[in-house]
């Protein structure tokens, strides 16, 4: 219990000293609210439903993952857990916390939970570093990305490259799994915790055979879910593009969306706040917004993306407790073909 609180006290401290830096930042944005007054409505309704849209693709992939029908108990899960993960500092582990409690509640299996959730999120991570190489090969005969653009680009590139090898080695052959669990095994016998994973390297594989299993039903509706995850979003920031009459190259807001979306990732921060506001504003410079502009399309995105799934999350989470006061009655079947 004391190292647990040590550990919250560190994280609010590492958080704390990251918003002081980037502080300044985070003002510039805010203060471009008065140009949001001009905002044309219908781009930014547009803009909630392709965010809506975007839930709802990842919403998509977690059931296959998962291997469950039902909607109610992975869109409410997730949402509560987004907010969860977007208010609390190092908010990953707080947030699948949230959603494997809550989905546990609906009846789905602990271990199916695991697996599925992990699967997920290696699904996304590759997409968002797939995303740079799609702006790239989008780009082609049109304007020359910046140097700084054209860097996210490589990075992007070499990690889709190597996170892909991991996905399918781990995906074919048994050993790099079991070389990872014993591994593991070792660690714990160091700190004297080895009896808790005496069965890893099985349960490993049979919840990697789970996934497997899963995603070969529709495996092209997977792929399409975890792209159309960061897709849609990016259309998001495009819409408040529109929606302030700022009609910048495509390509170009795409290599800076993603490396917004990279920022996003560091858990420094809740919901990387800071980083992608100071990230996203840079970078839409960069690629030829105005900087007047560029705050104020970034104020609108992150109210869409980030601000606004917060209350929505609180009242997912107040119907799936209500819809499962006392926990699963029965297992959740799986997904049929």
């Amino acid at each position: 219990m004391n190292r647990r609180i040590v550990t919250r006290i560190v994280l609010l401290l590492v958080a704390a000293g990251s918003l002081y830096l980037l502080l300044p930042k985070l003002l510039d944005v805010f203060s471009s609210w008065p140009q949001l007054r001009g905002i044309d409505p219908l781009w930014l309704a547009l803009a909630v439903f392709f965010e809506a849209l975007s839930y709802i693709a990842l919403w998509t992939l977690q059931r296959i993952t998962i291997g469950t029908r039902s909607w109610f108990a992975v869109g409410t899960s997730q949402l509560a857990a987004n907010a969860a993960g977007s208010i609390v500092p190092g908010g990953g582990a707080a947030a699948g916390a949230l959603q494997y409690g809550m989905l546990v509640r609906a009846g789905i299996r602990g271990d199916r939970i695991l697996s599925g959730l992990a699967a997920s999120t290696a699904a996304t991570t590759a997409a968002v570093f797939a995303l740079p190489v799609v702006a790239s090969i989008a780009g082609i005969g049109g304007a020359a990305a910046p140097d700084g653009l054209r860097r996210v680009a490589y990075i992007g590139a070499a990690a889709f490259v190597l996170l892909g090898l991991v996905i399918v080695t781990a995906f074919v052959w048994d050993r790099p799994l079991l070389a990872v669990a014993r591994g593991a095994q070792a660690v714990a016998g160091w700190v004297h915790r080895r009896e808790r994973v005496e069965d890893l390297p099985q349960r490993l594989l049979d919840q990697r055979d789970g996934i497997r299993a899963a995603v070969r039903l529709h495996p092209v509706l997977a792929a399409l879910a975890a792209l159309g995850k960061w897709g849609f979003d990016y259309v998001v920031l495009l819409s408040v593009l529109q929606a302030l009459s700022v009609k910048p190259d495509p390509s170009l807001i795409l290599l800076a969306y993603a490396a917004a979306a990279l920022l996003a990732l560091i858990p420094l921060t809740p919901g990387g706040l800071g980083f992608v506001e100071a990230g996203l504003t840079g970078l839409l410079v960069v690629a030829g917004v105005a900087a007047g502009a560029a705050a104020a399309a970034t104020l609108a995105y992150r109210l869409v993306s980030y601000w606004l799934p917060l209350p929505v999350g609180l009242v997912a989470y107040w119907l799936g407790r209500r819809a499962f006061p006392t926990g699963p009655a029965a297992a959740t079947p799986t997904l049929d073909t």
